[in-house]
């Protein structure tokens, strides 16, 4: 058994049974383990980006890891922005990470790059197998970082000897740490500022507090306290439609968030950050929290919050009976102009019974969330790290993760450029995923944000560095090249034809709404 081997025979055995991979000529000795050792899903991208982003959405879905297999520096680093989004979100992975032989790294061949000096900005725990007899073991250690508390982006870098040479045995996942509980003292601080300031308290939600009993438990507490519950403006995975608690999310534009939070005296933050801006901008503040404002800390990153909103809900004597009737807008149908709001009608209406929405939406929508309150139950995604091209990968691994639920990405016209290659990875897969671009013609996000930085009017030039004209793109001609069926839609009523249709049908689908 050759190092290869022994590594992916340790990923089985250790649980990590799925491999997103783009391999080169230093990965072919794994690619050609992958291929002897049953028991290991081998899932091909055609750009590390979608590798690495399917690894995240497969994570988030399933609460375990899987592996990537990347093609030394260049290919890890073609990845980077998708392991940026995952790192943010608290999503395992296990990447394999291809180098030059050892005894060939000296001579500074073309490929020759500082892999560990890529590696770690965007991973929490990297390591380079020295020799062959090592790699399973190393293997077994990524695997434990992955799998810890919180979960962790673990790369792992494979020398190409390190894969051909002999190897031991197999070797075995430490044992998972027990995962942190909760801070009684937290929770007693917690019931203290809720108590004697229910209603000038705010309840800052992420993680597992966004789970369906995270949030049950959430709706108990306001409840009782009359404080409000909100999340925060992305968030890796919650649980939403009806019969469950709907909270808003902290606005992205700062002149919106203020005014929400200009009242709070205490924050409770569950797994949270404290409110802040996403960027800086001339004469705006960074932070969103009113100046007084006291922040306590109720759980962090790993931590059980579901136990500690228990424990937070008992000290309050907070009881399902106190929960209160929520008032969720009204689905209808509707029929027209393609509008932010209409379009947002219309996917409520459409998302079926325990679908997965992956949303990179954008600035179309922002106004997504009220009316998608009152649809059919399911989970939805969003980019925690802000680096676009985040969808189409994650709703990939989402579908590969979760075969018997359909997923929606829905993203727009620019941020789908930078990973269209996952289309073709669903048609390949058959994966259940409706994609939905809002092609406006423009990066409408970056044209607001012009304004919002005080850089003046745009000029010729700057409008050209933001609009996606000359040639405008066509979605649908680029989805039927990579076997993925699609349509154009200029009306809502088109839109609802085509939704109906996408969600009906299975394998993968694609509508270009033209706004």
């Amino acid at each position: 058994m050759n190092g290869a081997e022994s590594l992916v025979r340790t990923l089985v055995a250790g649980g990590v049974d799925v491999c997103f991979t783009n391999p080169g000529t230093s990965e072919m000795h794994f690619v050609a383990a992958l291929d002897r050792v049953p028991g290991m899903r081998c899932v091909l991208g055609l750009f590390e980006g979608v590798v690495t982003g399917a690894a995240d959405g497969y994570f988030r879905m399933k609460g375990t890891p899987a592996s990537t297999l990347l093609h030394l520096g260049p290919g890890l680093a073609n990845g980077l922005a998708n392991l940026h989004n995952a790192k943010k979100a608290h999503s395992g992975i296990v990447n394999i990470v291809g180098q030059h032989a050892t005894y060939h790294i000296g001579y500074n061949a073309p490929l020759t790059s500082d892999v560990e000096g890529l590696a770690r900005p965007m991973s929490d725990w990297v390591r380079t197998s020295p020799d062959a007899k090592s790699v399973s073991a190393d293997g077994a250690a990524a695997i434990a970082a992955a799998k810890s508390s919180p979960p962790q982006i673990a790369t792992l870098i494979l020398p190409a000897d390190t894969a051909w040479n002999e190897a031991g045995a197999i070797a075995e996942v430490p044992t998972e740490s027990q995962r942190p509980n909760y801070s009684p003292r937290a929770v007693d601080e917690a019931a203290r500022v809720l108590k004697n300031g229910g209603a000038e308290t705010l309840v800052l939600v992420t993680g597992d507090g966004l789970t369906e009993q995270g949030l049950a438990l959430a709706q108990q507490i306001a409840g009782k306290t009359g404080c409000k519950v909100m999340g925060q403006t992305y968030h890796p995975r919650m649980a939403r439609g009806r019969g469950r608690f709907s909270i808003d999310r902290i606005p992205y534009v700062i002149e919106q968030a203020l005014p929400i939070l200009k009242n709070f005296k205490n924050i409770v933050l569950v797994e949270a950050n404290e409110p802040i801006a996403f960027f800086a901008y001339p004469n705006k503040p960074s932070i969103l929290k009113p100046e007084g404002c006291e922040v306590h800390r109720l759980t962090s990153w790993g931590e059980n919050s579901i136990a500690a909103l228990g424990a937070l809900a008992d000290a309050l004597g907070a009881k399902p009976s106190d929960v209160k009737p929520q008032q969720l807008m009204e689905l209808v149908k509707p029929t027209g102009a393609l509008t932010p709001a209409s379009i947002a009608q219309a996917i409520a209406l459409a998302i079926p019974e325990n679908a997965i929405v992956v949303d990179e939406s954008i600035t179309t929508g922002r106004g997504f969330f009220p009316p998608t309150a009152g649809a059919a139950p399911h989970d939805w995604l969003q980019n925690m790290g802000g680096s676009i091209g985040f969808s189409p990968p994650v709703a990939t691994g989402a579908a590969v993760a979760c075969p018997d639920r359909k997923v929606m990405c829905m993203v727009g016209d620019g941020s789908a450029m930078y990973t269209i290659q996952a289309l073709w990875t669903q048609a390949r897969e058959n994966l259940n995923v409706v994609t939905i671009v809002f092609a406006n013609r423009i990066y409408q996000i970056l044209r607001g944000e012009f304004d919002g930085v005080g850089a003046g009017e745009p000029g010729k030039r700057a409008l050209d560095m933001l609009k996606l004209d000359r040639p405008t793109i066509d979605f649908v001609a680029l989805a039927r090249g990579m076997g993925v069926p699609g349509r154009a839609v200029t009306t809502v009523d088109e839109f609802n034809k085509a939704l109906a249709e996408a969600v009906a049908e299975p394998g993968p689908r694609l509508i270009e709404v033209q706004m």
